[in-house]
């Protein structure tokens, strides 16, 4: 079982930064891939970012390709996302999710339903 808890939300002008966190319970979170997520208002949830639990390999969606920035440490049992010449249109709840990844260091997943482990959400809000 991970529990999974998200930080560093916020208000936000245009073009500023926000580093957001997720922290995870238990000692295995080395196994873990992790993911970020974020759901606009009206809209679906939908991809963000996602890192291999080596932390090796990381893929981005198209729209926050540039700006944004996943990373972990394992030692700190932490996922960062680091986001920079932030937009209006990054308005959301920003969620982080975890699934377990025995067989590859390397294997990272885009898709909400790989994910086993879901945290609350920190909100975002971009202001024009």
């Amino acid at each position: 079982q991970v529990q999974l808890v998200e930080s560093g939300g916020g208000l936000v002008q245009a073009g500023e930064s926000l580093r957001l966190s997720c922290v995870a319970s238990g000692q295995s979170f080395r196994w873990y891939a992790m993911g970020w997520f974020r759901q606009a208002p009206g809209k679906e949830r939908e991809f963000v970012t996602a890192i291999s639990r080596g932390g090796g390999t990381t893929y981005y969606a198209d729209s926050v390709k540039g700006r944004f920035t996943i990373s972990r440490d394992n030692a700190k049992n932490t996922v960062y996302l680091r986001m920079n010449s932030l937009k209006p249109e990054d308005t959301a709840v920003y969620y982080c999710a975890a699934r377990a990844s025995y067989l590859s260091s390397s294997d990272y997943y885009t898709r909400s339903d790989e994910y086993n482990y879901w945290g609350q959400g920190t909100q975002v809000t971009v202001s024009s």
